[in-house]
């Protein structure tokens, strides 16, 4: 039983080494090739987990070439394009001005049905809405609404706006988050001063609590959480 927890471990660890090794990519996005290489490896760190009498080499090696090749290729896609296309492939337009270009959509094997359907992901319902649509080599697709169908935005209007940052997290499940706390400057006796300040005694009945980049702190009990999980019934 522990050897075969040692063997599942290190199979494990150096699978998640290696797939950081050949760096970040959106679940969703990755390239074909990025596709194949990460299937090749999930079979490969099988194989030692099959039978104690399979070496863990047999699977280790191939998967740090695998890795080793995948860093190859995404630095040869850097520094020359034409490597790219080959690996990678080339965004595509599907539509254009409110056109459906059907020719390029026909080289991609890519059917009018497909292109609604992502199109209502993104809440455009009407094809003539779209600027440009263009597919990219992950598959995802990318668009751009006709300028009278965008949102109006503060800079139509010539509107000044606040800086807007991000909101951190100073309360996560309860418990404190004190790296955040460090980052902005702040003690556990200013975050219990401000939660005094909307009437919260103590840290321990706070489910989550952040602060915004204007200094607003919002809060969330655990009694509230309690509740709506109730009226969910889980």
């Amino acid at each position: 039983m522990l050897h075969a927890i040692v063997r599942s471990l290190t199979v494990y660890f150096f699978v998640l080494a290696s797939m950081r090794l050949m760096g970040k990519r959106e679940i969703g996005n990755i390239s074909p090739f990025d596709l194949v290489v990460a299937i090749m490896i999930a079979e490969l760190g099988a194989i030692p987990l099959q039978s104690h009498e399979i070496p863990l080499g047999h699977g280790l090696v191939p998967i740090a070439i695998l890795a080793a090749v995948e860093v190859l290729v995404a630095l040869a896609c850097l520094k020359l394009p034409g490597i790219r296309r080959v690996v990678i492939g080339e965004p595509t337009v599907i539509v254009e001005d409110g056109k459906v270009m059907g020719r390029n959509m026909q080289k991609l094997r890519y059917n009018i049905n497909d292109l609604l359907s992502q199109l209502r992901d993104k809440d455009v319902f009407n094809v003539a809405d779209v600027e440009f649509a263009v597919l990219e080599p992950s598959g995802r697709l990318s668009v751009l609404l006709k300028s009278q169908r965008r949102a109006v935005t503060p800079e139509d209007l010539s509107l000044e706006t606040p800086y807007e940052g991000p909101s951190y997290p100073l309360v996560a499940d309860g418990k404190i988050q004190y790296q955040y706390l460090k980052m902005l400057d702040l003690t556990v006796k200013d975050l219990v001063d401000r939660l005094k300040e909307k009437d919260i005694q103590s840290v321990e009945d706070v489910f989550f609590a952040s602060l915004d980049s204007g200094g607003e702190l919002y809060v969330t009990m655990q009694d509230e959480v309690c509740l709506d999980e109730l009226e969910r019934g889980e």
